[in-house]
């Protein structure tokens, strides 16, 4: 190697320490310990291929349809990376354009009164009636704004909507970097219909993420993706206002989560854990030189197919995945209806399906 070459490798290596040494970067990484991540080669997280056999559904060729809804006729409602909200058949590629936020509508659910409840990771909680009118419901609560409106859901009677921020630093698509610093910004709350006040119901949360009533509305649930747990936070009874894990140490990250009103929770998962990310959790001083790196190389998510089915005691019943290329990834949103299990996703094409007794029986 001539010396020119080897001068020319050095000042290129001077640069690239020196840019993950002194970038500037908002990120501030915080020290925190991770449970050991369970075993992929055995139960309940044995992996496996049974979300190969699913069914690219609707419209096709559609950017991130995220949020996902079955009307009472069968139709699929989801919301897309450029703003729109679209209804779509199972059985048809035509789709019907409902409405455009603006922003980036990522959890959606039913009042009952008919209207659309949207949480927008943009433009935060807000409503579409019959008529198409799009309405601001809420931006902020005790005085801090929404920095990233994930999910949704109503209760039974349509006094309250439930609803994630997933952090109030971080705003949408800045989802690796608050997983990455782990600053537990992210809030549960509730919004009042009848006095249009929002309160939170749980800080400092792990970028909150999915959220769904369990059995009676006695408690909701929040995923709370960088801690890769669901928290759980009692509405009635003896432990009403307090807090406990519903589960913890799951094998990847926790997304969107949904309930089948019975028996059954869906929890999609974005992809399994990194052990890198995993390795570095009490080295913040290094993490921060990893953002720097994710500035100019892909981020290190593997593609993989993902979706845990949990009883009402937080116990698995479900694995599903698919690690096998072309699979249907990442998965973000799982819902059951009817004999279906309806899967989207944030970076896709496309919904997706798969019958339910082949979810449920291995």
């Amino acid at each position: 190697m001539s010396q020119k070459i080897r001068h020319w490798l050095l000042l290129v290596l001077i640069a690239v320490v020196a840019f993950l040494l002194l970038m500037p970067t908002p990120v501030q990484p915080v020290n925190w310990t991770p449970p050991k991540a369970p075993s992929l080669q055995e139960e309940p997280y044995r992996e496996n291929q049974r979300l190969k056999g699913i069914q690219r559904i609707g419209a096709q060729g559609i950017d991130g349809p995220e949020a996902l809804l079955v009307d009472a006729k069968g139709f699929l409602i989801t919301g897309l990376h450029d703003g729109r909200i679209i209804r779509t058949a199972p059985d048809s590629q035509a789709l019907e354009v409902l409405a455009q936020t603006g922003g980036r509508p990522l959890g959606l659910a039913r009042h009952p009164d008919g209207r659309l409840i949207i949480a927008d990771g943009i433009k935060g909680l807000l409503a579409l009636d019959g008529q198409r009118t799009l309405t601001t419901l809420s931006t902020s609560a005790n005085g801090l704004p929404f920095g990233f409106t994930d999910d949704v859901t109503v209760d039974a009677a349509g006094r309250y909507a439930y609803f994630s921020d997933a952090s109030s630093r971080w705003g949408y698509g800045q989802d690796g970097e608050a997983v990455i610093e782990h600053g537990g910004d992210g809030r549960l709350l509730r919004y009042d219909f009848r006095n249009g006040q929002t309160e939170v119901l749980l800080d400092q949360l792990q970028f909150a993420n999915g959220v769904a009533l369990g059995p009676d509305e006695d408690y909701v649930l929040v995923n709370e993706t960088g801690a890769y747990r669901i928290s759980r936070y009692w509405l009635r009874g003896d432990k009403a206002g307090s807090h406990d894990l519903f589960i913890d140490n799951l094998p990847g990250l926790p997304d969107n989560l949904s309930f089948n009103g019975r028996d059954r929770f869906w929890v999609a998962l974005y992809s399994p854990r990194n052990p890198l990310l995993d390795g570095l959790a009490g080295y913040p001083a290094v993490r921060k030189m990893v953002v720097r790196a994710l500035m100019v190389v892909p981020k290190p998510v593997e593609r993989k197919a993902f979706v845990l089915g949990l009883d009402v005691h937080g116990q698995v019943v479900a694995n599903l995945q698919d690690g096998s290329a072309g699979n249907y990834s990442p998965v973000t949103s799982a819902r059951e209806s009817g004999d279906w299990l309806y899967l989207g996703s944030l970076k896709n094409t496309s919904l997706a399906r798969l019958p339910l007794k082949l979810a449920l029986n291995p």
